[in-house]
This record gives structure tokens, sequence and C-alpha cells, in this order.
């Protein structure tokens, strides 16, 4: 009985979140109701506050649930390989599964505008994401330098701003014109621009002499 209750809970949780996704994607933290996401799953407000205790942890909770699909989709490549190719790789194998989940990339596009105010519940959040991000993108590009396949006279941290900047604009594009642009081809020419080899290289192996740091292991991109 305890394992099926359990299993219920979980249930209920994801369809909370589900709901969650597609009431602040459409209206944003500000305008999304409680009420309307606890009636969406047919539940009451108390029900709802029962598996999360605010509004502000329902909102950090579905921006952990992105996070974790984000880093299952990373999984399919080694991103801690020291010329930085899996990183660059899983970056736009995220563009191509972000073109399959349109909810989700407007969750995080309407919850990134919003949170410019220090005063939003994921100011914080974000903030942080965009720092791991281009620390991360930095990295895989100092990794491509040492390689010696980054192009030439391309500085690595200028080249993550650049990068995570066509990332962010694109998706704003995209979800405006889905049919017409292309998040994961965009991206993949702009990689391949900053690169002397071709990206998808599978016969290109990693440098089995390299030292793979702490730093390389927790290289995450979202």
């Amino acid at each position: 009985m305890a394992r099926t209750g359990y299993a219920k809970g979980r249930e209920r949780r994801e369809e909370i979140l589900s709901a969650a996704v597609t009431a602040f994607a459409n209206a944003g933290y500000s305008g999304a109701s409680i009420l309307e996401i606890a009636a969406a799953c047919n539940i009451t407000r108390a029900g709802l506050m029962h598996h999360f205790s605010s509004k502000e942890e329902l909102l950090i909770a579905v921006l952990d649930r992105r996070e974790s699909i984000d880093r299952e989709v990373f999984r399919a490549h080694d991103s801690s390989r020291p010329d930085g190719l899996g990183v660059l790789r899983g970056m736009v194998a995220l563009a191509r599964h972000n073109e399959t989940v349109p909810g989700l990339v407007q969750l995080y596009v309407v919850v990134s505008a919003e949170s410019i105010s220090p005063e939003h519940p994921a100011h914080a959040y974000v903030h942080e994401n965009y720092r791991r991000v281009r620390s991360g993108i930095t990295w895989a590009l100092r990794g491509a330098q040492r390689a010696g396949i980054l192009t030439p006279g391309l500085d690595p941290a200028e080249g993550a701003v650049r990068l995570l900047a066509l990332e962010e604009g694109l998706q704003r594009q995209w979800l405006d014109d889905p049919a017409g642009i292309s998040l994961s081809r965009h991206l993949e020419a702009a990689v391949s621009e900053m690169l002397t080899v071709p990206l998808w290289d599978e016969s290109r192996p990693a440098d089995p002499d390299s030292t793979r740091g702490a730093e390389a292991r927790s290289v995450r991109v979202a």
C-alpha cells in the first residue's frame, strides 16, 4: 500500500509540474495562478500545496525539471573530453531536442526575461545558469584551442558569450517562426565556424593523455 501511495504521489507531482510548465510559459510567473494550476490537475489549492509549499517552490521545481531533462540529453556525449567537442556537440544535440519541446523553450524564454528583476524568485537561479553555461562553453573552447582545432584568433571567453547570445536569440525567433527557423541548424553552423575540424567527426578521439580534472567532470551546459 505504501509503495502504491508513493507512486501515486509521484504521478500527481509530475502532473502538477506539467501543468505549471504550461501556466508559467503562457502567463509568466506573476500571471500564473496556483488556483488555475490546481484546477488543471483537478485538485484543490490545498492539494497542490501538499506537494509544493509555495508558488516560488513550484517555479524552482519546474526549472529543476527542465535542467534534469537537459542533463539527460548531454549524457549521450562525453562532455569531459579535453578537446571540448563533447560539450559543443551536446549544445547542438540539446538545441535539436528543444525543437521537440516548445513548451519548455517558451517557459525558459519567459522566465529568463522576467527574472532580470532582483525581486523575481528565479533571479538567482537564472543568473547562476548563465554563469555556469558561459563557463562550460568557455572551458570547451579553451580545450579546442589547446587541441589546435579552434579557429585562430578566437578568444574562448568571447566565443562563449557569442554562442550563448545566439542560442538565446534563436529560441525567441524560433518560438515566433518554428517552421521557418531551425534552432539546431543555425547553432551548429555557428559552432562549426569556430572549429577547424568537423564537429561530428567521430574518428577524432579524445586525447587519452590529457588529465580529466574536476573542472572537466563538472561541466554542464543547458
